[in-house]
Order: structure tokens, then sequence, then C-alpha cells
């Protein structure tokens, strides 16, 4: 089974030097560019004969206070988009409530599990969103419209469609680097964020590797 693991940044790369089968992808920054870079490499892959079993979505995000310290690794059970609806006078209504489109996307629950288990990870709720959350008002709205909620990035939606189009089970991981709420970049922890990415992820070579998308 071979895997593509699209990143923003290059934890995972490290993480995996001489794993078998996996591909390692950066995508770039946001929704939409991650689902382009996502699906123009599964194309790719699917036309050359040798398709892709198992997406993984990884990289930095925002933690949902307290359930999400900085440092922590979530797994999402769910991978949301917060953000794509509209707002109304009542308040924000999600694009599926307009009648049409897709919010939400669900890993296989089994992976989840075995995942969190070898990389010592939370599992709940990833949020994708267009715009970084940055006040204490935002977060709050968020979490109560989402209260399952582990943390706050800007891929994992985009992946997640691309790779429903494919037919390919996705997953996606996440290491918490600062606090959802008030922007204040002398609270962020990149570095340590990237450190325990790349950790999680070296533990992760065994789940991946046995993991068989028809066993579930």
């Amino acid at each position: 089974m071979a895997t593509a693991v699209p990143v923003e940044r290059d934890a995972v790369a490290r993480a995996c030097p001489g794993v078998r089968g996996i591909d390692v992808i950066a995508v770039g920054v946001g929704p939409a560019l991650a689902a382009a870079s996502t699906a123009s490499a599964l194309t790719a892959a699917a036309l050359g004969g040798e398709p892709y079993g198992l997406v993984v979505s990884a990289g930095i995000a925002g933690g949902f206070q307290p359930g999400a310290p900085v440092g922590s690794l979530v797994v999402a059970d769910e991978i949301v988009a917060a953000d794509l609806g509209a707002e109304t006078e009542d308040g924000f209504l999600p694009v599926t409530e307009l009648g049409f489109g897709t919010v939400r996307h669900q890993p296989p629950a089994d992976l989840v599990r075995r995942v969190a288990e070898a990389a010592g990870a939370r599992t709940g709720a990833v949020l994708t969103v267009s715009t970084v959350t940055g006040t204490a008002a935002r977060a709050a709205t968020l979490g109560k419209r989402h209260p399952t909620a582990l943390a706050e990035a800007m891929e994992g939606f985009g992946v997640a469609e691309a790779a429903a189009a494919h037919n390919v089970p996705v997953l996606e991981i996440r290491a918490i680097s600062n606090p959802v709420g008030p922007r204040d970049r002398a609270a962020w922890r990149i570095g340590d964020a990237l450190a325990a990415l790349t950790e999680g992820f070296g533990k992760l070579a065994p789940v991946l590797e046995s993991w068989d998308r028809h066993d579930s």
C-alpha cells in the first residue's frame, strides 16, 4: 500500500527516511492549494497504475484549550470545514444547510484509534479554516459550534476532499504549536510542535504499513 503524506513542512520527511511506500508531498497553505496539490498527486499515481491506498494530512495547528495543549498531538476523528457556508442574521449556516456540498469527512475509526495509541495522541475533530482564529470571541464561537474540536488548521479539509474524489481514505495528524484564541506570536512554539510531529510520526510506520482498508 502506498501512502501520500501532504505536509506544509519537512517534519514528516525527516521522520520517515527509508519507510517503505510513503511519499511526502508539500502541498502549501490553505484548503484550495492543499486540495489541488493532493488531487494532482493522486491523479498522477492512478494514471501511472500505482494508486495510493491512504492519504495523511500532517502538520502543525492551533489547539483548543484545555483539550489540546501546546506540544500535544491530535488525530482527527472528523475533518471539518468550519467556515464553509453563509453568515445570516440568525448566525452561521454550513453549506450543507444551504442544500449542497459537504462540510465533514470521517477517517477510518480503527485507523484513528491505532494511530492515536501508537503516537500517544488525542482524538477529536480538527477544523479547517481559511482565516486563522485570532480572537477569544471567535475561539469561543467555534468551540460552541464544534464542541468536539481539538485543533484548527488550514489544509485538512482540502486534502480530504481530494482523497474522497479518488475514493482514498484520509487521516489527519496535527501537532499543536499555539492556543486557538488571541493572536500572540510570542506564545507560538512551532519548533516544539514540529519536534513532536516528527517523534510521533516516527512511531507510525508499523501501523501505516500493516493497515488494510479492506479489513475495516
